[in-house]
């Protein structure tokens, strides 16, 4: 299917973009993380990637025009794929926006709607919006603010830590000043275009500016809407909704609410918010009520009788989203089978403790298997492929992406040319790659162009579990912990030491034999470590 790409948002003040220079030719092959076009901002000109693998099969800007942002850039789809609609959407879209322009005049330092209303911003001061960071994003998470209301801005210091549809990116300003206004709080999701911050010189009145700009960009939003009035009379103020308490239980149902600081002292005491009463407006929690909670005593008006159904809302990450969507994609659309080996560990063991015992990089279990899985893909490349409607590409490289838990879910960093690292390369590289994706550094280059996945749970206990594959790879591995147990060598019971793989392969690329020999190929490195090293 044919996807659309748009002249992007690279800077949040980014309003049209030229495109300097072009890179992919129409008809060319584009893969995943190709740098398509140089584009010109009004801050530099940077180089923009696809995050779509296909054929460029129309480009809607040529080199040295300059375009609004969101106007149709390219599309990328599939050979001979009929995308003259798409062309003809695109181009009404962009029409209807220019009536609206037309409606909507924006003049340096104040914003109208229509005639009757206008936003009044003080010299010097600049309004920052929620900026699209990639071409697909339409919504951003606020993750952490580096700076707070009141602090000293100089241009290039981080403002936030932004979580898009891709990756968490620090935001950097472009701007010197006061940090006046804050406007997407930690943790808040908002749309592209949202006010995110305020800066200026200390002590300007911005009070208004928030509501108002945010207004005017919902109504600018709007392309069936023709003419588009607002006048100053300020919108009837809507009664917040009560959360309806009882003697026998602080809330019977419902919604609570609670202000965002009063919710994380809670998260942080351990308290239930469902266990308070609110003395805030209309039974709203806040900060105090966190403050002078005592636990309820079996016998007064405030007991909670034992086996009360309640739920905790945790909000879906950008980054769930995002996994839960691709995983189900995967499941669906590649036909998965799995085959399963058990692992003689008694040489790999020994192996292990004599390299760590003379030398000062100290390896792991899982070091071995991903040089083991490098040296195994260049045996079978038919494991290292990927699955297209009309071919099948068979990668020379070798790049392992490493399952790594964070927080909020799974990220996959990637470790380029594996085969051509040894145990003390791959060790240092997984441990850093491992470090930064928990504490959400990493950069979108560093997640791409795996094409073998390998995923340990042996740290956690786990004898044998099946993966999903990581598309657009053909295969997963997924890794079992050591055991310990009787086995049998040359026709006697022993203790012996042992591991369970188990390997997840797309069926339209790897076939039941290829992946079988990969497997065997896998078994001799791990089973007798020196070949590894021949």
């Amino acid at each position: 299917m044919a996807e659309i790409i748009k002249m992007p948002r690279l800077s949040d003040t980014m309003e049209e973009g030229t495109v300097s220079k072009w890179l992919i030719e129409i008809g060319e092959k584009v893969n995943e993380g190709d740098i398509l076009a140089e584009i010109e901002t009004d801050k530099a000109t940077m180089e923009f990637e696809s995050f779509y693998e296909g054929v460029l099969l129309y480009i809607g800007v040529q080199e040295g025009e300059t375009v609004p942002v969101d106007v149709l850039l390219a599309i990328i789809g599939e050979k001979g794929e009929d995308i003259s609609e798409l062309i003809k959407g695109n181009q009404d879209d962009s029409q209807k926006e220019t009536i609206i322009d037309d409606v909507i005049p924006i003049a340096i330092g104040t914003e109208k709607i229509s005639d009757t209303t206008e936003i009044i911003i003080p010299e010097g001061v600049t309004v920052i919006t929620m900026p699209r960071l990639s071409d697909t994003m339409t919504e951003g998470t606020v993750v952490n603010w580096n700076k707070k209301e009141g602090d000293t801005v100089e241009e290039g210091d981080i403002l936030a830590e932004i979580e898009t549809d891709k990756a968490t990116m620090e935001f950097e300003s472009f701007y010197s000043g006061t940090l006046l206004k804050i406007g997407i709080e930690e943790g808040g999701t908002a749309l592209v275009d949202t006010v995110l911050a305020i800066i200026g010189p200390k002590g300007t009145d911005v009070s208004g500016i928030i509501e108002n700009y945010n207004k005017t960009k919902r109504s600018h939003s709007k392309p069936e809407e023709k003419e588009i009035k607002v006048t100053e009379t300020p919108p009837e103020k809507k009664e917040t909704p009560k959360v309806i308490i009882s003697q026998d239980s602080p809330v019977k149902g419902g919604r609570i609410f609670a202000s965002p600081l009063a919710k994380k002292l809670a998260d942080e005491k351990g308290i239930s918010l469902s266990k308070l009463r609110g003395s805030g407006e209309n039974g709203r929690i806040i900060k105090r009520d966190i403050e002078n909670y005592q636990p309820m005593v079996l016998g007064t008006q405030d007991y909670i009788p034992v086996g009360v159904e309640s739920f905790e809302e945790v909000k879906n990450s950008q980054m769930r989203k995002i996994i839960a969507k691709r995983l189900s994609e995967s499941k669906f659309t590649a036909p998965h089978y799995y085959l399963t080996v058990e692992l003689d560990m008694d040489h790999a063991i020994a192996a292990r403790t004599a390299i760590n015992s003379d030398s000062e990089m100290k390896i792991s279990y899982n070091d071995m298997i991903v040089k083991a899985c490098a040296m195994a893909l260049r045996k079978h490349p038919r494991v290292n492929t990927q699955w297209t409607e009309e071919v099948t590409l068979i990668a020379k490289h070798i790049h392992i992406g490493i399952a790594v838990a964070v927080d909020d879910g799974l990220m996959v960093p990637v470790l380029k040319f594996a085969d051509q690292m040894s145990f003390n390369q791959i060790g240092t590289s997984v441990k850093e790659l491992a470090g930064r994706a928990r504490d959400k550094k990493l950069t979108p280059q560093e997640m791409e162009g795996s094409t073998f996945t390998v995923s340990n749970l042996g740290m956690f206990g786990i004898k044998e579990f099946t993966s999903i594959i990581n598309q657009p790879n053909s295969a997963i591995l997924s890794v079992g912990t050591i055991v310990q147990k009787p086995v049998v060598k040359n026709g006697q019971i022993s203790i012996g030491n042992t591991m369970t793989v188990t390997l997840a392969c797309d069926h339209r690329t790897v076939d039941g034999v290829t992946g079988a020999a990969f497997l065997q190929t896998l078994r001799k490195y791990i089973e007798h470590p020196l070949t590894m090293f021949v």
